[in-house]
């Protein structure tokens, strides 16, 4: 059996790869470890379990509180929330584990099943595996200690969770949002009910659009993977800007009042100013992945922030963030940690503190994101080669050097070895777009000459 957890939980076909019984199993497991890992001692076990509005979460949502009671936990059935929600409920309930059903920003036929650990940190490497161990040790028939009589766990609605988590949204804000027009894409997912409340307590006149999930219309043609309804919606209301969700709302877009986009990277630059500004911004540093527009290291570096990159994936921001005590992280996508706040990327939150730089500043959101000029990407994928000789072999690594030799201080290149096919990711960014796709051109035929 393949690994079943990648950089985001377990993820598939719902009722296909990720079953009823998977999820149960799965979730028993997950109780097994962590007691015996010891996060159990000396109290009844408490667990919060949410999910995204898809159709299969309903029956994934009851497998996994049927697995977490069978294993003797206490379940809080918090409902449609988003996952940054249900990662800050565990921690705010003192929760042992929390279990969110959403596939975010994939297909309505696809779900998936992230794991919380105490104080709603994603779960370590080591402790996805042991789950995977216990799991499938369990699937082939080895038996385990079942409780009974008052050992098994309650299960209880947990009404209150959308209020308390709006409420913690509304308590991080430095300012109101009185006077702006915002339109919001919720993309028909978790975030639907408690976005636009949000903002709306906080001040802002809301427009909402992709805000009336039916179990099946997730992230169909909206949300912040399809921005041309926001965008249209944006300029057609006359809004000063508009925030886009995925279908788990971790993320976020960010519109302009023209209708252009306003990317990860953009966000993060402002969010960067703004808290500095509040002598919030730790260390002056920011963390991203080495993903990041050249044009947001360049506009960092001039304004003196410090940028420190790692590896493709949020995880990888967040381990940054918390050895060294960072404020700030996040990915071009519109992963944005906010560490003080959150132990996940938030969308709402984001886009919240996005429109109050806008309200405290006076200026419009396209002035404060042109602190950085998005330098032109070429992305060429490489099929049918060995990417594991990507670091080794020494005619690719002179292709490289005379790539960078010809793109100088303008330009950078990137290659990236796919973590589960054979290709590899050729990226080259420049000042000049014809020049990004001559160089990407050649290096995309280095890679098949050199690894084919």
């Amino acid at each position: 059996m393949g690994r079943l957890f990648g950089t985001d939980g377990v993820r598939g076909v719902a009722n296909a790869d990720l079953t009823a019984e998977m999820a149960l199993g799965l979730s028993v497991a997950a109780a097994h470890v962590l007691a015996e890992a010891g996060t159990f001692e000396g109290h009844r076990p408490r667990a919060v379990v949410g999910r995204d509005p898809r159709a299969s979460g309903e029956f994934l949502e009851a497998a996994v509180v049927a697995g977490l009671a069978s294993a003797g936990l206490d379940v809080l059935r918090v409902g449609v929330l988003p996952t940054p929600a249900v990662a800050y409920l565990t921690g705010a309930l003192g929760a042992d584990l929390g279990v969110m059903l959403s596939a975010s920003h994939n297909a309505m036929p696809d779900n998936g099943i992230k794991f919380f650990a105490r104080g709603g940190h994603k779960l370590a490497d080591e402790l996805e595996d042991r789950i995977e161990s216990v799991y499938e040790e369990h699937r082939t028939g080895a038996p385990w200690d079942r409780p009974t009589g008052s050992g098994v766990g309650r299960v209880r609605d947990y009404e209150e969770g959308s209020d308390r988590y709006v409420a913690h949204l509304l308590g991080v804000l430095p300012n109101r949002l009185d006077g702006l027009k915002v339109v919001l894409d919720e993309a028909h997912g978790a975030a639907a009910l408690v976005s636009p409340e949000a903002f709306q307590r906080a001040g802002a006149e809301v427009v909402t659009i992709g805000a009336e999930p039916d179990g099946l219309n997730i992230n169909d043609g909206c949300g912040s993977t399809h921005l041309d309804k926001i965008k249209a919606a944006v300029v057609e209301h006359g809004a000063d800007l508009g925030i886009a969700h995925d279908g788990d709302a971790d993320r976020c877009l960010a519109v302009d009042h023209t209708g252009a986009e306003v990317d990860g990277d953009q966000i993060l630059a402002v969010l960067a100013l703004a808290m500095r500004e509040r002598s919030v911004l730790r260390s002056d540093t920011v963390v991203a992945t080495v993903m990041s527009n050249l044009g947001f290291k360049l506009a960092m570096e001039r304004e003196g922030i410090r940028l420190v990159q790692t590896a493709v994936g949020d995880r990888y921001v967040l381990e940054e963030m918390k050895q060294h005590g960072f404020a700030l992280g996040g990915e071009q996508s519109g992963h944005v940690i906010i560490l003080d706040h959150a132990t996940t990327g938030d969308g709402t939150l984001t886009g919240l503190l996005l429109a109050a730089r806008v309200a405290q500043s006076g200026r419009t959101l396209a002035d404060l994101a042109g602190v950085m000029e998005r330098l032109p990407q070429v992305l060429i994928n490489v099929p049918d080669v060995d990417r594991t000789r990507v670091g080794t072999s020494s005619e690719l690594a002179s292709a490289v050097a005379d790539a960078e030799r010809e793109l100088g201080e303008t330009g950078r290149v990137l290659l990236r070895p796919s973590g589960t096919e054979p290709l590899v990711r050729v990226m080259v960014e420049a000042a000049d777009i014809e020049q990004a796709r001559s160089v990407a051109g050649r290096l995309a035929d280095a890679v098949k000459s050199a690894l084919g």
